[in-house]
């Protein structure tokens, strides 16, 4: 394992986040891992963050509300098996499904936080909660709303995408690569 500046890779990261990148959570026993296309870095309140979309309605939702934490797993040496795998978790729900076995990648244990690594997708950065903000839906422009959030659909669908997103800010703890 090699500890990084999270820093200097943010350009990989970030070239990689439109891509698919993983979320993943760990309470308890359970581990949920969700495939994510937005996410944010910065500094503030003197601390590097990197912040998470995550719809209300997802099992990786109420998994971050338990343990106010999670890990971020990015493939930096993205392989189609890797690509195919990441989309493959976005289609399904972990409430359910052990999506990580389904894919054949492998839960690794976090270092400063009990979110696993995966094995498979080297670069890991390690996130705890340190503020989150609920959308407000009355201030999101309509012509969001109508593409982001259609109210016609079922809410119960793991790719549905009525319910709106919680804003959580995770305090790198630790990023490396295994």
């Amino acid at each position: 394992m090699e500890q990084i500046d999270v820093i200097e890779y943010l350009p990989k990261i970030m070239s990689e986040l439109p891509k698919g990148i993983l979320v993943n959570t760990k309470n308890g026993d359970k581990i949920d891992s969700m495939a994510i296309g937005w996410g944010q870095f910065g500094i503030e309140w003197g601390k590097t963050i990197f912040s998470i979309y995550i719809r209300q309605g997802r099992f990786t939702h109420e998994q971050i509300e338990a343990t106010k934490e999670f890990t971020i797993s990015v493939p930096i040496n993205r392989t189609p098996e890797i690509a195919k795998s990441v989309v493959h978790i976005g289609t399904k729900t972990g409430k359910d499904v052990d999506k990580l076995a389904e894919c054949n990648l492998t839960p690794v244990d976090g270092i400063s936080v009990k979110s696993p690594a995966i094995k498979e997708i080297p670069l890991t950065i390690e996130c705890k909660v340190i503020y989150k903000q609920e959308q407000d839906e009355t201030k999101i422009p309509a012509v969001v709303k109508d593409i982001y959030y259609p109210q016609d659909v079922p809410s119960d669908n793991p790719r549905a995408n009525r319910d709106y997103h919680t804003v959580y800010y995770g305090e790198i703890v630790n990023a490396y690569i295994l």
